[in-house]
């Protein structure tokens, strides 16, 4: 086959590579994780913070692409990949503990995200919620329910600053980040993370669904300085759930 003359800008594969259910973790070396959880796994294109491999669940095609940390580069994963006709897109990723009782191992399926990122207000404003595609949501409760696995649904909390969470002593605006940080956890958020406000609005905007599979791998922040941050965390669980869940989704799909 005969491949087009230029790849994607910033993913580095072509549109005919793209496939229309997409797996989105951040970080480049868990894409090879997920997808030795496909069937007949194999790379696509590596460009910058963008990894990208194909793989197959039950026999139909399946992408799975990094977006690289924070909403800017996720946008611009989502953007090229839905240009390419991706309708599915499913992110997975670690969290940290906004709630003081959420255990490292949790599950957290996000039924909306606080818009503390930048990037989506370029999309559509602050009035506008970030919340994924409720089908997506129920998919990723059933495969966790029926793997046995701890979660929590709930609303989480997207950040464009790792560091405002973790020392917000050393910036100008630290009464303001432990202010609403208190607000959050008052309001009963779950956990922070920094990329699925960004992904269910651009998502929305571009009418695809979106939703999302968050581990928690840490319950500490500037208030709890006693927790320590969990280095050794396992992702398996999370992957394996979200891979069901997609299962379930291709299943649901199918039907219509």
């Amino acid at each position: 086959m005969t491949q087009p003359s230029k790849p994607l800008y910033h993913l580095g594969a072509y549109s005919e590579q793209i496939n229309p259910y997409v797996i989105l973790p951040g970080d480049p070396k868990r894409v090879e994780k997920i997808a030795a959880l496909l069937e007949q796994p194999y790379p696509v294109a590596d460009q910058r913070e963008f990894c990208t491999w194909n793989g197959k669940l039950n026999g139909v095609p399946v992408t799975v692409t990094s977006t690289g940390i924070g909403g800017p580069s996720a946008s611009i994963a989502v953007e090229e990949l839905v240009q390419s006709g991706a309708h599915t897109l499913l992110r997975v990723g670690t969290c940290g503990a906004i709630q003081p009782d959420l255990k490292v191992g949790t599950l957290v399926i996000p039924t909306g995200a606080v818009r503390k990122e930048g990037t989506g207000c370029a999309y559509l404003p602050l009035e506008f919620p970030a919340v994924p595609d409720y089908p997506v949501v129920q998919a990723l409760a059933q495969a966790a329910q029926s793997r046995g696995v701890p979660y929590k649904l709930g609303i989480v909390e997207s950040k464009d600053s790792f560091y405002g969470q973790h020392d917000p002593d050393s910036v100008p605006v630290q009464h303001m980040l432990k202010e609403k940080w208190k607000m959050w956890e008052q309001a009963g958020v779950l956990a922070s993370e920094m990329e699925c406000a960004t992904i269910f609005l651009t998502a929305a905007v571009r009418r695809v669904r979106a939703g999302a599979v968050l581990l928690v791998c840490n319950n500490h922040a500037w208030d709890r300085p006693d927790q320590p941050v969990e280095e050794d965390f396992n992702v398996g669980p999370m992957l394996e759930t979200a891979v069901e869940a997609l299962k379930r989704l291709i299943a649901q799909d199918a039907k219509f």
